[in-house]
């Protein structure tokens, strides 16, 4: 089967692209976005409305495939690809792309999603967001030739075995991380709630106490709210490297101090902490992590510490996880280029005894938070982001719902 023709649309994500180095450089909420002038090249605002691009494969046989490409919240941050526009981009793949791929048989995702990685325009790479979203398209064009689900597929050319369970769901709060955590425990979030803690002196405390404060209020929340004694989830929560900030990037010791502060204030829940300095530097990153990580182990304590910053491509996983730079690396979906790439990634972290979190961004879609509920049955993470959206209900109604679509058409097929 051939694709006949590749169609743009543009379309909007589930959140907003943020300037992340404005916001740490002080940047004052108001409201629903910040004052402030934006620090990060391409931002026009430090919050700016989240944007993305259908790819949509017309298929000979009147069949649509199709794919979103979006990237993170936190765009031009960390390493990561610049700022990804809608105006700027429909041009760009219409003009380099579309001829690519217009009359073009389709044989194996694998092969197909191979040769995209390697396509250059000027001597450069895609840009990751429209790896992303071509990759998509590009499985649904092979689910769709072989009247298969995506997850199939990728089980198949990978030679994994379906799930035939639900993946934890991991949800995330935003600012409202009070409200919204109890949304995430009425729904029955096994992993929860992120949290948003990116603030030193309103969200951290200038000694950590004000994080201590809410991981004990969130442990008496869930006991009092939940129906069911054997409801345990496990509190995860990003602190966008505030506890370097705090207590010194290289001082391990300190951090591993507050880190037993915090797991006594989970208790008895487990609890993970991402993210715990970013010293805006991949190698110093991976040092610094892997040092805290075997301090952590040495002393016995039972906070799990979560790669992401600077740990954004395949091969920034593998080097992460190679060293043990944290006991769980966050696999941020967009950052990785092709789809192909967050299935190499998943796999690698499980060869590795390292935690695959299958994350990703709020600032995605409906369509890529599907396509990656498929990636993630057919590979079996530790866990997955509830995506788009900082509002819980949505996202996690569109990974739950794909999730046990999936699991009843395995089980009607007899796959699992």
């Amino acid at each position: 089967m051939k694709i006949i023709d590749l169609i743009c649309a543009p379309g909007r994500t589930g959140f907003f692209f943020d300037d992340q180095r404005a916001i740490k450089k002080g940047a004052v909420p108001d409201g629903a976005t910040y004052r402030g002038e934006p620090v990060t090249p391409g931002f026009t605002a430090v919050r700016q409305a989240g944007e993305a691009i259908s790819i949509l494969f017309l298929l000979e046989d009147g069949q649509i495939a199709w794919g979103d490409c979006a990237a993170v919240q936190y765009s031009g941050a960390g390493g990561r690809d610049p700022l990804f526009l809608a105006q700027n981009f429909i041009p760009f793949i219409e003009t380099h792309l579309k001829p690519l791929y217009v009359g073009k048989e389709i044989t194996t995702f694998r092969a197909m999603a191979e040769e995209l990685e390697h396509i250059q325009v000027e001597g450069k790479r895609l840009h990751t967001a429209i790896r992303y979203g071509v990759s998509q398209a590009l499985l649904d064009a092979v689910a769709k030739s072989q009247h298969k689900m995506m997850c199939e597929v990728v089980a198949e050319e990978y030679r994994c075995r379906l799930s035939d369970e639900m993946i934890p769901i991991f949800t995330q709060s935003g600012d409202s991380r009070y409200d919204n955590a109890d949304k995430m425990i009425v729904k029955g979030a096994q992993v929860l709630p992120h949290a948003l803690i990116n603030h030193v002196a309103t969200k951290l405390g200038q000694k950590g106490e004000l994080l201590e404060e809410y991981i004990r209020w969130l442990r008496d929340r869930i006991i009092a709210l939940r129906t069911d004694e054997s409801y345990a989830p496990t509190l995860h929560i990003d602190v966008y490297g505030t506890i370097g900030l705090v207590f010194g990037n290289d001082n391990y010791e300190a951090m591993a101090d507050y880190l037993a502060r915090l797991e006594k204030a989970a208790a008895p829940f487990k609890l993970r902490i991402e993210g715990p300095m970013d010293v805006e530097d991949r190698e110093k990153q991976m040092q610094a992590l892997k040092a805290l990580t075997a301090v952590i182990d040495r002393r016995g304590i039972g906070v799990e510490i979560v790669a992401d910053e600077w740990c954004n491509t395949l091969e920034d996983i593998k080097y992460f996880a190679d060293n043990k730079a944290g006991h769980m690396i966050q696999i941020k979906t967009p950052d990785l280029g092709s789809v192909s790439n967050i299935v190499e990634a998943v796999l690698y972290c499980k060869e590795k005894g390292i935690g695959a979190y299958q994350g990703g961004t709020c600032n995605e879609t409906d369509r890529s938070a599907q396509v990656c509920v498929h990636l993630a049955m057919a590979t079996s993470p530790t866990q997955i982001l509830a995506k788009p959206g900082m509002g819980v209900d949505e996202g996690y109604m569109i990974v739950f719902n794909e999730m046990q679509r999936i699991l009843a058409v395995a089980k009607a097929k007899k796959l699992i």
